[in-house]
């Protein structure tokens, strides 16, 4: 089944026709899921877990053409780690749920209160929400649609999802690996401008999932707000790495830097900035400089090194150096001699103790510059980073486990690692996901079946109990079950 319009050369919205059969065709399989939920009870587990198979096998199964997509939008991609994520990470986070339905789906058994309720059982039960919306990024166009998809699927619901448009050839190979192994009526991609990206949002959906900027983020959760639709949000920050000085070494740097240089930097939870001590900052820098020198020599020129999505964005984050240079903050550049325009590749870059006013630093830079900020003392660090808004995910570098948990415990963030980065979003049985400015929600695992369903209590009503007090007149009886609760705590609080 598919659904196509078409539309003559002018429909009087001012849109190109392509954007309203775009649209014209949101709002048809929209209609179409809707009805199909209505008509449609929930899928049993045996049933999910067909749809969730037929999802690893599919993005198995196209692992070559994902290469080549990703590729052809980025100009420059490699292809082990496209294997890695865009691949094996779904195809995990998949099989994963699908191992796991039964005790997902399982009812979860809650205290009835037998003094009122006698025999009767309460139950939280989890059942699909219906028709999800998923606009997913251009940074990673296949584990950011379907990695939430596996969670969606698992939930028991019906999905649209709305890739970027910065992606054009992900994007056509998403929508048809999709159709390949799911109905529109259950799965189903659109593919448009900005227009179908300002329409998608406004539908009465039964949950919507946003991965992007903050700044966008807002937008989505106006245009949900009208009609009450729940949201999930996932939007980033400026994600710090926080080094004490026991932990200024070569693996910490390792770490560092090689999180910084994965798809050049261009990830969420990447490290946007580092905070290290003062004293240890120039061995810092050199570290850097001898872990690109020595493990990852011309990195800028191999094709481990991904393109910037568009020259668009390549510009923007040579504005945001440029801006540092004439400012006179210290600006190293530490891989080649600049960037390559024609496959849009960017040397790493540090920019030491940049003032907090520089674009760089109120902005997530999302690119190879990374700022290095000095500080005096541990307090002053989870002073900097607790001023400002907080973010997807902070990391801790501490040989001192008591300096890592007091770190931990005096900030927040959306997740964190202690001497690594980056890992908590790719564990499977791991909830992902912001606080505050950089999103709200969860998915991965159990969390994400839990995001995606509705959690509805019910209660089974037994023998032996007092319902009946509630209900006018009242008398003697509440009076007697008011007095003995009132009484047993009163008795309790005296212990």
């Amino acid at each position: 089944m598919t659904y196509t319009t078409t539309v003559g050369p002018d429909d009087g919205t001012g849109r190109s026709p392509k954007d309203t059969a775009a649209i014209a065709e949101l709002h048809a399989v929209f209609a179409a899921q809707r009805a199909a939920v209505r008509r449609s009870s929930a899928p049993k587990a045996d049933q999910r877990r067909r749809s969730l198979m037929a999802l690893a096998d599919v993005i198995t199964g196209h692992r070559q053409q994902i290469r080549d997509a990703l590729s052809a939008d980025f100009a420059v991609h490699p292809e082990g780690f496209a294997d890695l994520v865009e691949v094996l990470g779904v195809a995990g986070r998949a099989v994963f749920a699908a191992e796991h339905l039964e005790e997902w789906m399982a009812p979860e058994p809650r205290p009835a209160g037998p003094g009122l309720l006698g025999t009767a059982q309460a139950d939280m039960v989890y059942q699909p929400k219906g028709v999800i919306g998923l606009i997913s990024p251009w940074n990673f166009p296949f584990d950011l649609s379907l990695g939430p998809l596996a969670d969606m699927l698992a939930a028991g619901n019906r999905v649209i999802i709305k890739p970027s448009e910065y992606t054009p050839a992900c994007s056509a190979l998403l929508r048809e690996m999709v159709a390949e192994v799911f109905d529109p009526e259950q799965v189903a991609v659109v593919t448009g401008g900005l227009d179908l990206a300002q329409e998608f949002p406004t539908l009465p959906w039964d949950h919507l999932l946003y991965t992007g900027n903050p700044e966008v983020g807002r937008l989505v959760a106006r245009a949900a707000a009208e009609n009450l639709v729940p949201t999930t949000l996932e939007l980033g920050g400026k994600c710090p790495a926080i080094v004490h000085t026991d932990s200024v070494t070569a693996d910490t740097v390792a770490q560092i830097v090689g999180t910084k240089l994965v798809k050049s930097g261009q990830m969420c939870i990447t490290v946007d900035y580092c905070l290290v001590p003062r004293r240890d900052t120039a061995r810092f820098v050199e570290l850097v400089k001898a872990h690109m020198r020595e493990r990852v020599p011309g990195f800028v020129s191999s094709p481990d090194c991904t393109g910037i999505i568009t020259e668009r964005h390549l510009q923007r984050l040579i504005d945001l150096v440029e801006e540092a240079k004439a400012r006179g903050v210290e600006v190293v550049q530490v891989d080649g001699s600049g960037p390559d325009m024609a496959t849009r590749r960017m040397p790493l870059t540090l920019v030491v103790d940049p003032p907090a006013d520089l674009a760089l630093m109120r902005e997530e830079i999302f690119g190879p510059i990374l700022p290095i900020k000095s500080y005096d003392g541990v307090e002053d660090a989870v002073s900097y980073v607790n001023h400002g808004e907080r973010p997807l995910g902070l990391y801790v570098f501490a040989q001192n486990g008591d300096v890592a948990e007091r770190i931990l415990a005096t900030t927040s963030s959306g997740g964190a690692c202690v001497n690594t980065c980056a890992v908590q979003g790719a564990v499977p049985a791991l909830g992902f996901g912001g606080i505050g400015h950089s999103g709200h929600g969860r998915h991965h695992g159990v969390d994400g079946f839990r995001e995606f369903s509705n959690p509805r209590g019910i209660v089974r009503r037994g023998q032996d109990d007092l319902i009946e007090v509630m209900f006018p007149p009242y008398g003697a009886v509440l009076d007697g079950v008011v007095s003995s609760v009132l009484g047993a705590a009163e008795a309790e609080g005296a212990r």
